[in-house]
């Protein structure tokens, strides 16, 4: 048996039995596509500084200070924690929360209007797009903001949303989960697609990692798994440059008792 066949049969012998044990392997991404994927994301300072709404630590946001004209608000993902929009609403503005796990957000509060529903693709008992959601609630307005944090949900809500609904927000906070797909070729098409479609009409001014979850490292590249970015419209920007400064001041660790995990120089 040539040697190219033999070991062709051995590498089919050992993924088909990794299979078995619930795991997949697949080749890495080439190393430019990942550099060039990273380049692509390098958040920017802008015309407006950022501030931090919500608590010192899970629930917290940094938020370019551009709220003037915003008083409408959709949250979906409401978990343990409403801080951010509790902010929101000493501000006047009004916040739609959505989450089908919780039977009502942790604080009381009258700006408040509560959705027992999940974020999804479809519309029923259980899911509501964002779309329908945004048509529902706040059918004539155009300066919304949206804060994100579905639990990997956020690929499929992002493919399924219309860029005429996501025109409609001025700014975007979402967390985005699983980064570290990015290695394989098939999570970094998914990666690319995802934050091309957000990038035409929007630009990155702030990561945050979370530091729940560690961060895979490839090569020098280091790619925190769960990371927060704040996104502005771009027709709110006059100016712009590369941001320089992470950890930002106001960033705060998510889960007090871990270590931190800072941005990697990597990503900008």
């Amino acid at each position: 048996m040539p040697i190219q066949n033999f070991a062709y049969g051995f590498k089919q012998v050992i993924r088909a039995y990794l299979l078995k044990k619930n795991i997949y392997v697949s080749r890495t991404t080439s190393y430019s596509n990942l550099i060039s994927f990273l380049t692509s994301l390098k958040p920017m300072e802008t015309n407006y500084e950022l501030i931090r709404l919500g608590g010192d630590g899970d629930g917290g946001y940094l938020i370019p200070n551009d709220l003037t004209g915003i008083d409408t608000c959709f949250s979906p993902g409401v978990g343990t924690t409403s801080d951010f929009e509790n902010s929101l609403t000493t501000k006047g503005i009004k916040c739609f929360l959505a989450d089908f796990s919780v039977n009502a957000p942790p604080i009381d509060n009258p700006l408040f209007d509560f959705e027992k529903k999940y974020l999804g693709i479809d519309n029923d008992d259980t899911f509501i797009t964002l779309e329908s959601w945004v048509n529902q609630k706040a059918p004539s307005k155009n300066e919304l903001l949206l804060q994100m944090d579905i639990e990997g949900s956020e690929y499929p809500v992002i493919f399924q949303t219309s860029e005429d609904t996501f025109s409609k927000f001025r700014i975007l906070v979402i967390e985005f989960h699983g980064l570290d797909m990015i290695l394989v070729k098939e999570g970094y098409e998914l990666m690319r697609l995802t934050f091309s479609k957000l990038l035409k009409n929007f630009e990155i001014v702030h990561i945050h990692p979370n530091n729940c979850c560690g961060s895979a490292h490839y090569k020098d590249l280091s790619i925190p798994r769960v990371m927060e970015f704040t996104f502005l419209r771009k027709d709110r920007i006059t100016h712009k440059a590369p941001a320089k400064i992470f950890p930002n001041p106001l960033d705060r660790r998510n889960t007090a008792a871990k270590e931190d995990v800072p941005l990697p120089r990597c990503w900008y």
